[in-house]
């Protein structure tokens, strides 16, 4: 393996950083913390344009979907250059969800909703948390087959920036597999209720009863393993480690400058050595979650699944634990070290920490994943 990036994901991370240096914490924003209601009723559009116009959005897509013709890790580098500055855009959830539709949708579906979502026009959301945050999304909503499609019946929870989305991805189990379907949430048969998750975002609650879709929105067969889910799932967690990474990145920074003017006794509070372990700890997480990162997206971009090794999923579930475990790790301290200022409104820590906590538990806390691990690590047996 080699981890070093090309010369057109450099170039994509440097674009990404280009439309980001201007775009402050706060968003322009209320802060979450100031209420129950959501800090805004939409995305960033305006971001959302300039994204689009410096052919970021569709930074995975193929050249012949007007996309940059790039891969996941490139997608990552972007990704986690949002996450420095907070970006309130959901490059995450139509990242994965446009990925999907060009692996698994038909030709039809790929020339209608492609470039649409290279050129900013349409938003793509998933349901990846079933009805609990706790539970399978798979699972949660059953598909039954009906003359030309699926009606479907359940719920899914926490569905991110879902009152603004245009069409959102739904896993539903049928009666021989997983199939995976675009879902209108405003459409006939599906209530969507509006929440607001830990960071202050919009997202929403979908209840299917008797909903049905046609079967032209359906993204490939029906999958008796899972795999076209799984697929979905690689894409959004390594997604979300690298949004931790840049999020951490950005708040250890932000302590650094912090500890290395606040004064103590006469002195800078960075040269006190309790300050100095901290960081340097934390500093050794954000590695860790960097190459566990970078370890799990190469495998995801060059399909690399050896006989000799660990299967995928225990990179991603190491990821995942790493990426999760990590972010908390750095906001936790990042708090401490600021003391009282952390907490203060018009400082942006308060901010990093609130969508810490979120990425923490996005897609299942990291207990879950070492669970995971556990299984994959007793079934597979190395040499």
């Amino acid at each position: 393996m080699d981890f070093t990036f090309t010369d057109a994901q450099q170039a994509a991370a440097e674009a990404a950083r280009g439309v980001f240096a201007d775009v402050a914490p706060d968003g322009g924003v209320p802060s979450p913390a100031l209420g129950v209601e959501p800090v805004a009723p939409d995305i960033d559009r305006e971001l959302w344009q300039r994204l689009a116009k410096s052919d970021l959005l569709g930074i995975a897509l193929a050249e012949s979907h007007g996309g940059a013709g790039l891969d996941e890790i490139a997608w990552c580098l972007v990704l986690r250059e949002s996450a420095r500055v907070l970006a309130r855009v959901p490059l995450l959830e139509t990242g994965a969800a446009a990925l999907a539709v060009q692996v698994f949708g038909t030709d039809e579906l790929r020339r209608r909703l492609l470039p649409e979502v290279a050129a900013g026009r349409l938003l793509l959301g998933v349901a990846a948390h079933g009805r609990s945050g706790h539970e399978p999304a798979d699972e949660a909503v059953t598909a039954l087959p009906v003359a030309g499609g699926w009606t479907l019946t359940g719920e899914q929870t926490g569905v991110a920036w879902a009152p603004v989305t245009d069409l959102v991805l739904v896993p539903a189990r049928g009666p021989e597999g997983t199939v995976l379907l675009l879902v209108d949430p405003r459409g006939a048969g599906v209530t969507l209720e509006r929440q607001v998750s830990t960071n202050g975002e919009l997202a929403g609650r979908l209840v299917f009863e008797g909903a049905v879709v046609e079967s032209s929105w359906q993204l490939g067969p029906v999958s008796a393993d899972g795999a076209n889910w799984r697929a979905v799932r690689a894409w959004l967690i390594v997604g979300v480690a690298a949004l931790c990474l840049g999020l951490g990145e950005a708040a250890l920074k932000l302590t650094s400058t912090y500890a290395s003017k606040r004064e103590q006794f006469g002195h800078p509070i960075a040269t006190f050595q309790a300050v100095a372990v901290q960081s340097a700890d934390r500093y050794i997480d954000l590695r860790a979650m960097e190459v566990t990162l970078w370890q799990a997206a190469w495998r995801v971009a060059h399909g690399v699944d050896l006989a000799d090794r660990m299967p995928l999923d225990a990179d991603l579930a190491t990821a995942k634990i790493w990426s999760a475990e990590g972010v908390r790790a750095v906001a936790s301290t990042a708090q401490h070290l600021h003391g009282g200022i952390g907490a203060d409104l018009d400082y942006p820590l308060h901010r990093y920490h609130a969508w810490a906590k979120h990425l923490e538990l996005l897609l299942g806390p990291a207990a879950a994943f070492e669970q995971e691990l556990g299984d994959l690590l007793a079934e597979h047996q190395l040499p």
